[in-house]
């Protein structure tokens, strides 16, 4: 905590401002773009996962997933409740789709966060402490979902202090103070990365 780790993620996405430097995405340089620019490139090339995931209370978990995408006007209502419903069933959670958000567990509610980050096909997805507020199996199943989106070509940017969630990164950085101080690629069982990014932890007195 307090490390800056979700102040990178906000800033290399472009929802922060940064003060030098570049960031750039597939060849373009998001801080050369205009504000209408930036937002278009989150908009068609990005997807957000956050901690809490902000559904609407007044909406069900379908009406929440293709929102953003109606009010866009992204295909045909069909086409948009198709993507909705390939997506929930994927993530185990067609059969609530009528459900409000309060009405279901949250580790239900973010894999309902996941599925609207996915309706445009992202290339990216920024994920901030998506497994924060849950319990260890409500994580698990997140990180299973989310692991399954990157198999499938999509990249993810996952900030987290759980060294069982950094565990299944292709890689991590390890950041203090607001810098990087070290990274590595995790390889072995899962519990033998989980043991080394804890001791490397631990080593670097984050």
């Amino acid at each position: 905590s307090g490390s800056g780790k979700s102040t990178l993620l906000y800033s290399v996405s472009g929802l922060d401002t940064i003060d030098s430097g570049s960031i750039s995405l597939d060849g373009v340089d998001l801080t050369s773009l205009t504000a209408d620019g930036l937002a278009d490139t989150r908009r068609e090339r990005m997807g957000f996962v956050f901690q809490q995931p902000t559904l609407l209370r007044n909406l069900g978990l379908l009406e929440n997933i293709v929102l953003t995408s109606s009010l866009d006007r992204i295909g045909t209502a069909g086409d948009r409740v198709e993507r909705a419903r390939e997506l929930m069933e994927r993530a185990g959670i067609w059969e609530l789709r009528d459900r409000m958000p309060s009405q279901v567990s949250g580790g239900q509610l973010q894999r309902a966060g996941i599925c609207r980050a996915l309706m445009r096909r992202p290339r990216i997805v920024f994920c901030d402490e998506p497994t924060g507020a849950l319990n260890s199996l409500a994580a698990a199943e997140v990180m299973g979902l989310l692991e399954e989106i990157n198999a499938d070509g999509t990249s993810l940017l996952v900030v987290s202090h759980d060294a069982h969630v950094a565990a299944r990164a292709d890689r991590v950085v390890f950041m203090r103070d607001g810098r990087i101080v070290d990274e590595l690629a995790p390889t072995g069982s899962g519990e033998e990365r989980v043991r080394v990014l804890t001791e490397q932890l631990s080593h670097l007195g984050i």
